[in-house]
């Protein structure tokens, strides 16, 4: 047991470990999105359907999709500082299936992009993310994560898993999934260190990859 299980995490506002791991969800799709966010639209599944309120799930949620950390102090007047910036967010109770009861599904757009992202807090600030854009996926932001989409083709990934060991980064894990055979895939690669700018430029130059996020690291430690 580590110490961050015995007390939680550093945070601001109401003292929940499932408040800063749902600020840290807002995160993942503030990241992925890549642009300024102007519409998120939140379904907020069993616990964090009935307790969110009182837990402050709402404000962090919308707080991480602002960009912000769980111990930032604007976090109590996410709902305030969501309006100055131009984001519009609205919530739902909706039923996510056999997952983990602190489950958000959240649907976030910009002026040109638009990403989809559900994940759990799993307590203690910690979350996992099990979809992006619809396809399975399996990381917690404890290190940073290199997301790609691309035309699945014999090769792909011992081709990106090369570049990026030239680039002299370590891949710590990596998960797969595709829609179909030759479908659309996606790849969410858990690194030691991010890769340079440099290389993240000429994997996104393929002509099979169409989409290139590199979300930072989330967690202390």
């Amino acid at each position: 047991m580590s110490l961050l299980d015995m007390i939680g995490p550093v945070m601001i506002g109401p003292s929940s470990s499932h408040t800063a791991g749902a600020c840290r969800l807002g995160l993942v799709a503030h990241h992925l999105l890549g642009e300024a966010p102007r519409e998120a639209k939140i379904g907020l599944h069993a616990s964090f359907a009935k307790t969110g309120r009182g837990h402050g799930t709402h404000l962090a949620l919308v707080a991480g999709l602002l960009g912000y950390s769980p111990d930032d102090p604007r976090l109590p007047q996410a709902f305030e500082q969501a309006q100055a910036a131009g984001l519009h967010f609205e919530f739902a109770d909706v039923d996510l299936g056999d997952v983990h009861p602190n489950t958000a599904h959240i649907v976030l757009k910009g002026e040109t992009q638009e990403v989809t992202v559900q994940g759990s807090s799993t307590g203690g600030g910690v979350i996992l993310v099990t979809q992006v854009q619809g396809l399975g996926v399996n990381f917690s932001g404890a290190s940073p994560t290199l997301l790609l989409r691309y035309t699945d083709a014999v090769g792909m990934i011992a081709r990106i898993a090369s570049s990026i060991a030239a680039a002299g980064v370590n891949i710590a894990a990596l998960t797969c999934t595709r829609a179909a055979r030759g479908g659309q895939a996606l790849l969410a690669i858990e690194l030691d260190a991010p890769p340079s700018p440099e290389a993240l430029s000429f994997i996104a130059s393929w002509q099979d990859v169409n989409w290139v996020r590199l979300l930072p690291k989330l967690m202390d430690g």
